[in-house]
């Protein structure tokens, strides 16, 4: 079977399972993964870049090459390269999840208790959530699905597409460790620098695929259009800045403002301010829904173009072959030819 086909049944029989499972409940590959980087950089952490930029390379180096290896492994035997496909997938990918904490948090907000809503805010994002009210909620959550959307889905099938299972762990080990150790902290702020702009740099592609399919698929594609290309570039990120402008436009509200993280206070520009109204409660769900109808459009994508590619290839290889018989052929010719003379 062709590593395009293999990519296509087992990126979408994971996205299936991610729908009907959620994330694996034991034993989650990324967390051991967090496990792991976290002593390396027990060992390896110093005030400095040289050190960070060998941590990103010891962690996401080494689960690339240790998903090449067992990819290898299964080289030649379709039924196991698919199910090995799924499974990375399936324990990469977060959609689900990603829903069901934003549905949690929505919930708590239709029922009146903010407190619930705080306490359940930092399983989804990094902000203060005792320095937001009802609406501040409302609004890290829809930026977070926003942002997540790429991040946990979109961005891992491209690479995905790109690699196979490589590509699929690449990108998760990348991302992971930008959560871990890329943010401006002071005791990050050097050591993390490798990792969170080796992450921008990965994540690109998936964040305009990401805001590409909301233009789609938002209902509102004149709306997130403007939003993306008036404000993304405002954004101090380059790639959540085209996903929560397009996701803005696109649900009709503002996101970006004010906000704090860890008793850091930030002022990001506004998005999509000139059309956009406030977030509310129930925008939640809105945004829900538009981030399973980017990833279903994203996974259409990912498996067309790997299909597209795949053809690509393997049409060269017959005109190859082709093209060496008739050069054989004409070398026989030529033979014959000088035998008889």
């Amino acid at each position: 079977m062709r590593a395009d086909r293999v990519f296509a049944y087992g990126a979408t029989a994971g996205l299936i399972a991610d729908a009907l499972l959620g994330d694996p409940r034991r034993g989650h590959p990324v967390a051991g993964f967090g496990r792991a980087a976290a002593r390396v950089e027990s060992l390896l952490w110093r005030d400095d870049r040289g050190r960070g930029a060998l941590h990103t390379l010891v962690c996401a180096g080494g689960a690339v090459g240790a998903a090449a290896l067992t990819a290898r492994a299964v080289r030649g035997r379709p039924a196991l390269a698919v199910a090995l496909t799924a499974a990375t997938a399936w324990s990469v990918v977060g959609g689900t999840s990603l829903g069901r904490e934003a549905r949690a948090i929505g919930g708590a907000l239709a029922a009146g208790d903010l407190e619930v809503a705080r306490e359940r805010l930092p399983h989804l994002c990094g902000r203060d959530p005792h320095s937001l009210d009802g609406p501040g909620i409302a609004r890290a959550v829809v930026e977070s699905v926003a942002e997540n959307t790429s991040d946990a889905v979109v961005g891992a099938l491209v690479w995905g597409a790109v690699g196979g299972v490589p590509g699929l762990v690449g990108f998760r080990a990348v991302n992971t460790l930008d959560a871990m150790v890329g943010h401006k902290s002071p005791r990050y702020r050097r050591y993390g620098w490798a990792s969170a702009r080796l992450d921008d740099l990965a994540g690109w592609p998936g964040a305009r695929l990401t805001a590409g399919r909301a233009v789609a698929a938002g209902g509102r594609p004149r709306g997130a259009v403007r939003a993306w290309r008036a404000d993304a570039g405002r954004h101090p990120s380059p790639n959540a800045g085209p996903v929560e402008a397009s996701f803005a436009g696109a649900l009709g509200v503002r996101l970006g403002g004010t906000l704090a993280y860890a008793g850091r206070v930030e002022h990001r520009p506004v998005l999509n301010g000139e059309s956009g109204r406030d977030v509310r409660g129930a925008d939640i769900e809105r945004a829900v829904r538009l981030s399973r109808r980017v990833s279903t459009l994203a996974l259409g994508v990912c498996v067309a173009g790997r299909m597209l590619a795949g053809r690509v290839v393997a049409g060269r290889g017959v005109a190859g072959t082709e093209a060496g018989a008739v050069v054989n052929g004409a070398a026989r010719n030529a033979v014959r030819k000088r035998g008889r003379a």
